[in-house]
Protein backbone atom coordinates (compact mmCIF):
# COMPACT_ATOMS: atom_id res chain seq x y z
CA UNK A 1 0.00 0.00 0.00
CA UNK A 2 1.62 3.56 -1.07
CA UNK A 3 1.73 5.93 1.35
CA UNK A 4 4.62 8.39 0.45
CA UNK A 5 2.87 11.80 -0.26
CA UNK A 6 3.06 12.34 -3.60
CA UNK A 7 1.49 15.19 -6.47
CA UNK A 8 -2.22 14.06 -6.68
CA UNK A 9 -3.66 16.89 -8.34
CA UNK A 10 -4.96 15.14 -11.95
CA UNK A 11 -6.57 12.86 -9.81
CA UNK A 12 -8.37 15.00 -7.21
CA UNK A 13 -9.17 17.65 -9.61
CA UNK A 14 -11.06 15.14 -12.15
CA UNK A 15 -12.64 13.54 -9.24
CA UNK A 16 -13.76 16.66 -8.08
CA UNK A 17 -14.98 17.45 -11.92
CA UNK A 18 -17.40 14.21 -11.71
CA UNK A 19 -19.08 15.00 -8.67
CA UNK A 20 -19.62 18.56 -10.28
CA UNK A 21 -20.97 17.52 -13.62
CA UNK A 22 -23.04 14.49 -11.33
CA UNK A 23 -24.81 17.11 -9.27
CA UNK A 24 -25.51 19.77 -11.70
CA UNK A 25 -26.69 17.00 -14.40
CA UNK A 26 -28.84 14.94 -11.48
CA UNK A 27 -30.41 18.53 -10.34
CA UNK A 28 -31.81 19.45 -14.09
CA UNK A 29 -33.06 16.21 -14.68
CA UNK A 30 -34.86 16.42 -10.71
CA UNK A 31 -36.41 19.61 -11.64
CA UNK A 32 -37.37 18.60 -15.47
CA UNK A 33 -39.04 15.27 -13.77
CA UNK A 34 -40.30 15.99 -10.35
CA UNK A 35 -41.91 19.76 -10.64
CA UNK A 36 -45.24 19.65 -9.74
CA UNK A 37 -45.09 15.93 -8.84
CA UNK A 38 -45.27 13.65 -5.94
CA UNK A 39 -42.72 12.01 -4.49
CA UNK A 40 -41.70 9.04 -6.35
CA UNK A 41 -40.90 5.25 -4.66
CA UNK A 42 -37.72 4.26 -5.91
CA UNK A 43 -36.92 1.41 -2.08
CA UNK A 44 -40.83 2.29 -0.99
CA UNK A 45 -40.55 5.24 1.66
CA UNK A 46 -37.05 4.43 2.36
CA UNK A 47 -35.99 6.33 -0.71
CA UNK A 48 -37.79 8.53 -2.88
CA UNK A 49 -37.44 11.68 -5.19
CA UNK A 50 -38.89 14.71 -4.02
CA UNK A 51 -37.93 17.97 -5.19
CA UNK A 52 -37.18 20.47 -2.81
CA UNK A 53 -35.24 23.96 -2.88
CA UNK A 54 -33.10 24.44 0.17
CA UNK A 55 -32.04 28.25 1.07
CA UNK A 56 -30.44 26.79 4.54
CA UNK A 57 -27.62 24.34 5.22
CA UNK A 58 -28.21 20.14 6.08
CA UNK A 59 -31.68 19.61 7.55
CA UNK A 60 -33.03 23.54 6.10
CA UNK A 61 -31.11 24.70 9.20
CA UNK A 62 -30.13 28.50 8.49
CA UNK A 63 -32.87 29.40 5.88
CA UNK A 64 -32.53 33.08 6.80
CA UNK A 65 -28.63 33.10 6.52
CA UNK A 66 -27.94 31.77 2.69
CA UNK A 67 -25.81 34.15 2.33
CA UNK A 68 -23.67 32.90 5.36
CA UNK A 69 -23.57 29.12 3.60
CA UNK A 70 -22.44 31.45 0.43
CA UNK A 71 -19.63 32.52 2.22
CA UNK A 72 -18.50 29.21 3.74
CA UNK A 73 -18.95 27.57 0.89
CA UNK A 74 -16.37 30.05 -1.11
CA UNK A 75 -13.69 29.68 1.73
CA UNK A 76 -14.09 25.74 1.84
CA UNK A 77 -13.50 25.94 -1.98
CA UNK A 78 -11.01 27.70 -1.29
CA UNK A 79 -8.89 26.13 1.44
CA UNK A 80 -9.90 22.06 -0.56
CA UNK A 81 -8.18 23.53 -3.51
CA UNK A 82 -4.71 24.73 -1.91
CA UNK A 83 -4.81 21.14 0.45
CA UNK A 84 -5.36 19.14 -3.11
CA UNK A 85 -1.95 21.01 -3.92
CA UNK A 86 0.07 19.88 -1.78
CA UNK A 87 1.21 16.16 -2.12
CA UNK A 88 -0.35 13.41 -0.07
CA UNK A 89 -1.32 10.00 -0.32
CA UNK A 90 -3.75 8.77 -2.71
CA UNK A 91 -6.72 7.70 -0.06
CA UNK A 92 -6.11 11.57 1.40
CA UNK A 93 -6.45 13.18 -2.33
CA UNK A 94 -9.41 11.40 -3.12
CA UNK A 95 -11.24 12.48 -0.09
CA UNK A 96 -10.33 15.72 -0.70
CA UNK A 97 -11.61 15.66 -4.46
CA UNK A 98 -15.15 14.40 -2.76
CA UNK A 99 -15.64 17.58 -0.06
CA UNK A 100 -13.88 19.89 -3.16
CA UNK A 101 -16.63 18.49 -5.78
CA UNK A 102 -19.44 18.86 -3.21
CA UNK A 103 -18.35 22.41 -1.88
CA UNK A 104 -17.89 23.41 -5.22
CA UNK A 105 -21.64 22.70 -6.89
CA UNK A 106 -23.17 24.11 -3.70
CA UNK A 107 -21.16 27.21 -4.17
CA UNK A 108 -22.40 27.66 -7.86
CA UNK A 109 -26.20 26.44 -6.02
CA UNK A 110 -25.76 29.64 -3.90
CA UNK A 111 -23.93 32.00 -6.36
CA UNK A 112 -25.96 31.07 -9.23
CA UNK A 113 -29.64 29.86 -8.52
CA UNK A 114 -32.76 31.80 -7.93
CA UNK A 115 -33.98 33.72 -6.07
CA UNK A 116 -30.81 35.29 -6.62
CA UNK A 117 -26.45 36.11 -6.97
CA UNK A 118 -25.39 34.64 -3.13
CA UNK A 119 -28.77 33.81 -1.77
CA UNK A 120 -29.21 30.98 -4.37
CA UNK A 121 -31.14 27.78 -2.85
CA UNK A 122 -29.47 24.46 -3.13
CA UNK A 123 -31.43 21.46 -5.23
CA UNK A 124 -31.85 18.41 -3.34
CA UNK A 125 -34.08 15.36 -4.42
CA UNK A 126 -33.60 12.48 -2.28
CA UNK A 127 -35.40 11.74 0.15
CA UNK A 128 -34.02 9.33 2.73
CA UNK A 129 -36.87 8.12 4.77
CA UNK A 130 -38.52 11.91 5.40
CA UNK A 131 -34.81 12.15 7.42
CA UNK A 132 -33.49 14.13 5.20
CA UNK A 133 -33.34 15.12 1.25
CA UNK A 134 -30.02 15.47 -0.32
CA UNK A 135 -28.40 15.51 -3.50
CA UNK A 136 -25.42 14.27 -5.41
CA UNK A 137 -23.03 16.63 -3.83
CA UNK A 138 -24.11 15.67 -0.18
CA UNK A 139 -23.34 12.29 -0.44
CA UNK A 140 -19.52 13.38 -2.68
CA UNK A 141 -19.61 15.77 0.79
CA UNK A 142 -20.44 12.49 3.03
CA UNK A 143 -18.24 10.43 1.73
CA UNK A 144 -15.44 12.39 1.60
CA UNK A 145 -15.48 13.39 5.03
CA UNK A 146 -15.82 9.57 6.31
CA UNK A 147 -12.52 8.83 4.05
CA UNK A 148 -10.88 11.89 5.51
CA UNK A 149 -11.49 10.73 8.89
CA UNK A 150 -10.10 7.09 8.09
CA UNK A 151 -6.78 8.37 6.09
CA UNK A 152 -6.45 10.82 8.55
CA UNK A 153 -6.12 8.27 11.00
CA UNK A 154 -4.34 6.15 9.43
CA UNK A 155 -1.37 9.00 8.88
CA UNK A 156 1.05 8.33 11.14
CA UNK A 157 2.09 11.75 13.39
CA UNK A 158 4.31 13.92 12.17
CA UNK A 159 7.54 14.41 13.61
CA UNK A 160 7.78 16.54 16.68
CA UNK A 161 4.12 16.31 17.45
Amino acid sequence: METSPVRRLPLALSIAAVVLVLDQATKFLAERTLTGHAPVPVLGDFIRLRLLYNPGAAFSMGTGATWVFTIIAAVAVVVLLRYVTRPQPKGMAISLALLLGGATTHLGDRLFRAPGFARGHVVDFIDYNGWFVGNVADIALTCGAVLLLIFAARQPAAAGE
